[in-house]
């Protein structure tokens, strides 16, 4: 079997009797629809911005979450700060977080973002490293990645993909962060998001993205000949440059 173990990867575990409407009430996501499977959702702040992405399995009497490692220990202090009274703990665990495409071994479970993510399995595996391309498959399905695309305090989860990729819910209620994604939703039309453009050259991830000398984008995760690139829908026409590489978009938005 091959997979790959995602040591940037930590699972946090959740306990005690309030622990559903504790997550109900911050998350983007129904935390009633968690059942068998991965539930992929994100903690905002009050005015509606990216703060934290992470998956959510159940786990007898406790939530598994399964976050970026560099991110856990301000999760897990921002969930605290949450907690007031409720009975709910939150600690870290040292299970391993395995990530596999193909044929899943027996307890994997799907990752609800996209079928070409594959699946992934929490505790220890015997397996070869699968040697899988996690950035080409991101930038060939647009797939965002914690610290990357979705940018902490800044981004806003429907410009990166979150209605596609099963992040978020419009029919759950409040949460942290709700009135300003579900007047996105309903009231206007996103003029920026992510994108898969074309490139041509050697561009630094980060790097502006620029037509005629004003800046329409930026750039992010590369794979390949392609990329990831945050832009402004209506002004990213024609040739565009990120440093010396040459960016073109063919119009087509992920989200459709």
């Amino acid at each position: 079997m091959q997979a790959d173990h995602a040591t940037d990867r930590t699972v946090l575990r959740i306990t005690g009797s309030d622990r559903m409407d504790f997550l109900q009430g911050l998350i983007t996501n129904d935390i009633k629809a968690l059942g068998d499977g991965l539930l992929y959702a994100a903690l905002l702040s009050p005015q509606g911005k990216y703060l934290f992405d992470f998956l959510l399995r159940a786990d007898d009497a406790a939530i598994l979450l399964d976050v970026k490692t560099d991110a856990a220990p301000a999760l897990a202090g921002r969930l605290n700060m949450y907690k007031l009274r409720a009975d709910v703990a939150i600690e870290a665990t040292d299970l391993p977080v395995w990530l596999g495409t193909g044929e899943p071994p027996d307890g994997a479970l799907a990752d609800p973002r996209h079928a070409a993510l594959g699946w992934r399995y929490y505790g220890d595996l015997a397996a070869t490293p699968g040697g899988i391309d996690r950035d080409a498959i991101r930038v060939e399905h647009v797939i965002p990645e914690t610290g990357i695309e979705l940018i902490h305090n800044e981004s806003y989860i429907l410009e990166m993909g979150f209605e596609r990729l099963n992040g978020v819910s419009f029919r759950k209620g409040c949460y942290v962060g709700q009135e300003v994604t579900a007047r996105m939703k309903h009231k206007t039309e996103l003029r920026k998001g992510l994108a898969r453009v074309e490139i041509a050259g050697k561009p630094t991830p980060g790097t502006s993205i620029t037509r005629e000398g004003k800046q329409i984008g930026t750039l992010h995760t590369v794979a390949g000949g392609h990329a990831i690139a945050y832009l402004r829908f209506d002004q990213a026409t024609g040739e565009m440059q990120a440093g010396d590489a040459l960016v073109t978009w063919d119009g087509q938005r992920p989200d459709g």
